[in-house]
């Protein structure tokens, strides 16, 4: 099996598309509250686990590198549909999302007792990132 080419400054743009939403959506502006709530835990509680544990430049170059491998995905996915047009990448987007991602997380959410608001914020969070970046990728081939 042969990769398509793809487009990797589009990747790139895609996957920091994909790493911006994540700080708007789980910012005070949108879920963060809700977010936090559902998690059981506070502001003050996240500061401390993020000192105790990995720094917030590496988690934020880890969610970076996972944006990056889900928008070089989608580049390859989409370069096997053709004809590329904006209703099939955000199709193929959602497609993503309801087929691996969605079914999943809700498994992992189920069997570890999460809230489902909580696996509703973070599964959508999922499917915009999939469909603003397949957007992002056909537009700019």
């Amino acid at each position: 099996m042969s990769f398509p080419a793809v487009n990797y400054l589009a990747v790139l743009v895609a996957a920091f598309a994909i790493w911006i939403l994540g700080a708007l959506w789980y910012s005070k502006a949108l879920f963060a509250k809700r977010w936090m709530a559902l998690m059981g835990k506070s502001e003050a509680d996240l500061k401390a686990s993020a000192a105790e544990g990995s720094p917030m430049p590496i988690l934020l170059g880890l969610a970076f590198a996972c944006s990056l491998a889900s928008a070089w995905a989608l580049a390859v996915l989409l370069n096997h549909f053709p004809p590329v047009t904006l209703l099939r990448a955000a199709l193929l987007g959602l497609l993503c999302w309801l087929g691996f991602a969605a079914p999943t997380s809700f498994a992992t959410a189920m069997f570890s007792q999460q809230p489902k608001g909580l696996w509703l914020i973070n599964s959508g969070y999922n499917a915009v990132s999939f469909v603003i970046a397949a957007l992002i990728l056909a537009v700019w081939r």
